[in-house]
């Protein structure tokens, strides 16, 4: 790595990589929840609750993808500025929101079980 030249930050490009391997796996996680509400809107036929829990998957999808560049782009200024880059809500957002589905999911099948 060439030497820093006047005001430039010397940044170890191994934390650039590693911010972006995480924007990767943030889009990797966007995939496949948009292919799981696809899928579920798909094959819910006239079940209206289930074409409603894919509709929020394809939604959580959504936000998991705009949550992981925003991070990713955040990260990379404060990695630049010699900084931590803020926490963010998006991992708690997200966590609650599949946690929130997969309970739907959970009932819906377990009444399905019981009927």
């Amino acid at each position: 790595m060439t030497p820093p030249r006047g005001n430039q930050l010397d940044v170890d490009v191994r934390f650039l990589l590693a911010n972006e391997r995480t924007m990767l796996a943030w889009l990797r996680t966007a995939l496949t929840l948009l292919a799981g509400g696809v899928a579920l809107v798909h094959f819910a036929e006239d079940r209206t609750v289930l074409s409603v829990v894919g509709v929020g998957l394809l939604l959580l999808g959504t936000i998991c993808c705009v949550t992981g560049y925003v991070r990713y782009r955040a990260a990379g200024r404060a990695i630049r500025a010699g900084q931590l880059p803020a926490a963010g809500l998006g991992p708690a957002v997200l966590t609650a929101g599949i946690v929130a589905l997969a309970v739907i999911l959970t009932a819906i099948y377990s009444y399905d079980q019981l009927s």
